[in-house]
């Protein structure tokens, strides 16, 4: 075991058609790696019982709103927190049904992996697609496909070969790499975390063995340095006369003491002086350590403001960007919102939505009437500010922002800088532009 796999943090998330039996597998998972305390299995067993059930239902462990207990359905993201040996993890249980598709984006937006199940039973279905679809879009690097109930098809190999092989190919064709196919009975426990008896043509790793040692993370050294200043620390007193520091967190790469840097949107240039950890001077910082960062140079700078190391981001106020809609209120033309990048909160107008992606079909289709809660589509922006927005294939937390209602302060849209599927967009004339911005 190396002292890596031992300390990292694996973040997944969980999706699935609805009956697949995602919350037993979830509950598999938290039950056989001993991740469920006493007290929560004797609640367990005891509802279970109420219910005329001989057996324990894991799934009651992960479905904890009323409603989703009387339906048997996920409703809601539940975020569940449990380690190994091995590894810790936190793990996003989202919901399968179709009109839940923005839970999904919210789960697996911060999501290094996504499990997919599928009944072996029905094999891929339209949901099917749609998860592997939300997972491309917000570019999650692995993908575990879980074959499920393989003991109600007698444990079949030729079963499960074809429906790994077409849902390999079509993740394939979103741009999906990663793709690792377990046969699985959630309801048995087999290759769960305990290999199955039942299948020895397969030689893979189980589902939790898979998790504990899929590699996590990137290395920050080779990605450009992005530092959003979250607040300014001026002590001002007769101790720290001359202290002027910017506290936030690395969201990505690498800064050292010496390193030259930019400061967004302003494009003015200095070097790091100094960086404190803790109180403590260090000489290097990476993501996604909270430090404080002096700079050899006195700018006027403030919350929002981001420093860059290595390649920058061109700061403009024409934003393109993929964008799901989480709100139940439609999102149309002319709205007028506040962005949310990082630490900064600007002004912004919608100008364009250019078209609402079929997540089903990957087809671009008008959107007329706007964009209704759970679509996904492509929207132009003018903010009324520049910002220094990465393209989201290229850095997730210097690329996505959300929209939020200037009148209430609810969140609308979750957005993706660039394009989704690497599907190419018109540019927008800039005289459609309102006096808002």
């Amino acid at each position: 075991m190396t002292t890596e796999t031992a300390t990292s943090l694996l973040r997944f998330a969980t999706a699935g058609s609805v009956d697949d039996g995602k919350s037993t597998l979830v509950g598999r998972l938290l039950h056989d790696s001993k991740s469920v305390l006493a007290d929560q299995l004797e609640a367990v067993e005891h509802a279970s019982r109420r219910r005329g059930q001989d057996a324990p239902d894991l799934a009651l462990l992960t479905d904890g709103l009323r409603a989703e207990r009387e339906q048997g359905i996920t409703i809601d993201v539940a975020y569940r927190y449990f380690a190994t040996a091995r590894r810790r993890f936190i793990l996003a249980d989202t919901p399968g049904h179709v009109q839940y598709t923005r839970n999904m984006v919210t789960g697996a937006s911060t999501a290094e992996l996504a499990v997919v199940l599928v009944d072996a039973r029905n094999g891929v279905v339209e949901q099917t697609r749609r998860h592997a679809a939300v997972a491309a879009l917000l570019r999650v690097p692995h993908v575990v496909l879980a074959v499920n109930k393989m003991d109600l098809v007698d444990y079949a190999e030729p079963v499960f070969a074809a429906i790994a092989e077409e849902f390999t190919a079509y993740a394939a064709s979103l741009g999906v790499k990663d793709v690792v196919a377990v046969p699985i009975s959630a309801l048995a426990g087999d290759n769960v975390v305990e290999p199955s008896g039942h299948m020895d043509w397969y030689g893979g790793p189980t589902l939790l063995e898979h998790l504990e040692t899929v590699p996590v993370g990137s290395d920050p050294s080779v990605e450009p340095a992005r530092f959003p200043v979250q607040y300014v620390i001026r002590p001002q007193s007769e101790e720290h006369h001359d202290y002027r520091g910017y506290a936030g967190q690395l969201a990505s790469g690498v800064l050292r003491v010496g390193d030259p840097v930019t400061v967004l949107p302003s494009g003015h240039t200095s070097t790091v002086a100094a960086i404190d950890a803790l109180g403590v001077e260090t000489d290097i910082a990476w993501a996604p350590q909270s430090v404080t960062v002096r700079l050899a140079d006195d700018i006027d700078i403030s919350r929002g403001d981001l420093i860059a190391s290595g390649s920058t981001a061109v700061p403009g106020k024409d934003i393109e960007a993929t964008v799901c809609h989480l709100n139940e209120r439609p999102l149309h033309v002319g709205a007028k919102v506040l962005l949310k990048h990082t630490t900064r909160t600007v002004r912004a107008l919608v100008k364009e939505i250019s078209y609402r992606i079929d997540i089903d079909t990957l087809e671009q289709r008008p959107a007329p009437e706007g964009l209704n809660v759970n679509d996904i589509g492509h929207l132009v922006l003018r903010t009324a500010e520049p910002l220094a927005l990465d393209p989201y294939r290229d850095n997730r937390r210097t690329g996505s922002f959300i929209l939020i209602d200037p009148a209430d302060g609810t969140t609308l849209t979750a957005g993706m800088a660039g394009e989704a599927f690497d599907t190419t967009v018109s540019t927008i004339d800039a005289s459609t532009e309102e006096d808002w911005v």
